[in-house]
Parts: C-alpha cells; structure tokens; sequence
C-alpha cells in the first residue's frame, strides 16, 4: 500500500513539472526582437494626482424642543455630500451624552430626538457636530479632504486624537429652560454663546 502511494505521489509531482515548463518551443535566436512602444507623455500627466484647493469647514448647527421634550438638531455645513458626521448631545450637570451619526445631504444635515423618553429636563447642554476620520469617509469625500484630511482647513479644523490626519469639531452650549435645576413644560432653547 505504501509503495502504491509513493508511485502516484511520484507520478503527480512529474505531471505537475512537466506543466511548468515553457510551451514556447522556438530557440532565443529565433526570437523577432520587441519594438519600443512610444511613451504617451498625455497618459502619464493624467495619472498625476489633480490640485485640489483647501476647503475652509463650516458648520452652522441650531436645536428645536419637541413637544415631548427631546431636542432634534439640524444645521448647514459646506462639506461634500455623504459626508458622514456624528453628533453628539451633552447634559453639562450630568454629563449624559445622547449620539447619533448623519450623512449631509445638499448642504445639510439632521439627527435627532436626542433625551431620554420622559424628556430633557431644564439646564445647560452642548451640541458638538464632528467630521469623523477621512478613513472611513465614502470615496468621493476623500477626494475632497484627502486621504489623510489634509485638505482641510479653518477654526474647526484639528489633529484626529488617534493619529489618522486632521478633522473638524463645531461646538455650541445651549440652555434649555430657564430654572437650570427645574423642569417645566413652558420652556425656550436658547443659543449661549
């Protein structure tokens, strides 16, 4: 039984061989000799990674109460459609935080309700808008911010916390109520700068 399984292992690995030889049997002297191709100075200048000018972010973002007391939030910004952004709600007394991801669509973008289900209580909160990473932005945002966001520019625009390129951050302080401690549901938001 061994010598059976030496045989067809030895037979395949013959096979094998044999099919990794050249099917070109004309000599190297009976070669015709290549012709130079000639150099298309057009392609290799279109291959060349365009100019793109630096983009100076703005973001502009405003909060609505509902009746039910949750905020939604909504804003205009200048970034590429698909754009993907995060934002995120903070209760400064508590610091609970309520987040959800967008996608701006013709210039702007919404998420929301942010709050619990019996709803925000009266008191300060901060609204933050981010850019998140270029690595993980669709394909035609990169082409805007690059790879790496080094295209980007302006008072929003910082380095990433992880090292990967550059991002933006809008942050705006909002009250909601006028007793901090107290809710009622006769309420206002207001924008604190």
């Amino acid at each position: 039984m061994k010598a059976w399984r030496r045989c067809c292992a030895g037979l395949l690995a013959v096979l094998w061989l044999s099919g990794c030889g050249s099917d070109n049997n004309d000599s190297a002297t009976e070669q015709e000799p290549q012709q130079e191709q000639p150099i298309d100075v057009a392609s290799e200048s279109a291959a060349a990674p365009a100019e793109v000018d630096p983009l100076a972010v703005e973001i502009n973002a405003s909060a609505t109460l509902r009746g039910d007391r949750r905020l939604m939030v909504e804003g205009e910004t200048n970034l590429p459609d698909e754009t993907h952004l995060l934002l995120v709600v903070e209760r400064e007394l508590s610091g609970v935080r309520w987040q959800a991801r967008t996608t701006v669509s013709d210039g702007r973008f919404a998420a929301g309700p942010f709050g619990s289900g019996s709803g925000l209580p009266d008191g300060g909160y901060t609204i933050t808008v981010d850019l998140v990473e270029a690595t993980i932005q669709p394909a035609s945002v990169q082409e805007r911010i690059g790879k790496q966001g080094e295209h980007l520019e302006g008072d929003l625009v910082r380095s990433s916390r992880h090292g990967l390129g550059q991002v933006a951050r809008y942050s705006r302080r909002y009250l909601i109520g006028s007793e901090p401690r107290r809710a009622t549901d006769q309420v206002e938001v207001l924008e604190v700068e």
